[in-house]
């Protein structure tokens, strides 16, 4: 492990984590959490040995100038820390964020070298976000699935239970892990269009963002997401307007869409905007995570070190564990698997 020194001291730290590749349809879970890195202003405090884990054939290095200097970033998985996430009754919680690439060998180690940060830094739930290609419209919002594994878990949040039989990815894999480590885990998946998946896919970047805050009860800041939601979804409307055969398959997708949903499901969505109004309001209003991590409770400044300086394991923050979650099965580049 790559590590640093002078680990702050976490508030009922949640982690979430999304992965680069087959779980990663239209860069919609890796694309959230580094909106959430940006916005927030994440101080990034460990990093895994890209030797351990990543064929370089298959993801490679990349070579780049600084000021005159070549320099090398090799694919890897990184983990930071956001201090103070507020939630809409004013409490505060801080969140470690994942956000890195499928590895490519060794997923059993990758797991519980990520389960051995959670355990040290007191982690009490983890979420892994995750975006598959579905059957869904570009024009309808977008769908995002709520599941565990957990029987308990599914009941007490309201959430999906997954029964998913078949191939997997990182995401399925490491909340299985989740499971047998103690961790509660849920997973959230976001369905994208399948005949527009190239990325980016701002619009489901953002279902994803408005679930994990509905989950975790915080105001997360959009910036200026929603304005490239509309930008995309514009975007992709001028394309299909020029193919009329892709215009009719659209509209056949609308009607079904439209047909399954219940009656109160828009009744249900304007709720739960509104509350995600409250808890950004009131977030913006306490000078929530948005001020930057070293701001919320005084924490340390920067705490990276080299990442290619050695290993070192983190410090212990010992803070009771929970019990499991699991995901729902999806992939990136290929048919919608809903209980990986």
């Amino acid at each position: 492990m790559i590590e640093l020194e002078g680990v702050p001291e976490l508030v009922d730290p949640v982690m979430v984590a999304a992965f680069e590749g087959w779980n990663d349809a239209g860069d919609a879970a890796s694309a959230a959490v580094a909106h959430l890195e940006r916005e927030w202003k994440g101080e990034v405090f460990a990093a895994l040995d890209a030797e351990d884990y990543y064929d370089f054939q298959v993801n490679r290095p990349l070579i780049w100038l600084d000021d005159g200097v070549r320099r090398i970033t090799w694919p890897t998985t990184r983990l930071s820390v956001i201090r103070g996430a507020a939630g809409g009754t004013g409490r505060r919680r801080d969140l470690v964020l994942v956000r890195g690439i499928e590895p490519s060998m060794r997923w059993r180690s990758f797991c519980n070298e990520l389960l051995g940060f959670a355990h040290e830094l007191g982690v009490e739930m983890v979420v892994v976000l995750g975006a598959l290609l579905g059957d869904t419209p570009h024009t309808r919002p977008v769908p995002v699935t709520s599941v565990t594994s957990d029987e308990g878990l599914a009941r007490s949040l309201d959430l999906e239970e997954s029964r998913y039989e078949g191939p997997t990815g990182i995401v399925g894999i490491f909340q299985e892990a989740c499971s047998h480590a103690g961790f509660p885990a849920v997973s959230l998946w976001a369905s994208v269009p399948h005949y527009v998946s190239q990325p980016p896919n701002p619009k489901a970047s953002l279902a994803l963002l408005n679930a994990l805050e509905d989950l975790l009860g915080v105001g997360i800041p959009l910036g200026d997401l929603p304005e490239d939601a509309r930008a995309w979804q514009l975007g992709v409307d001028q394309l299909a307007a020029e193919d009329s055969e892709v215009a009719e398959y659209v509209q056949s997708l609308e009607q079904a869409r439209d047909t399954a949903e219940l009656p109160e499901a828009s009744g249900e969505a304007i709720a739960k905007e509104f509350e995600r109004y409250l808890r950004r309001r009131d977030g913006s209003a306490e000078q929530g995570p948005g001020a930057g991590p070293g701001d919320a409770g005084g924490g340390p400044g920067p705490f990276l070190k080299d990442p290619t300086s050695g290993r070192a394991r983190p410090r212990r923050r010992r803070k009771p564990g929970g019990e499991p979650g699991q995901p729902p099965g999806a992939e990136g580049g290929g048919p919608a698997e809903p209980g990986e």
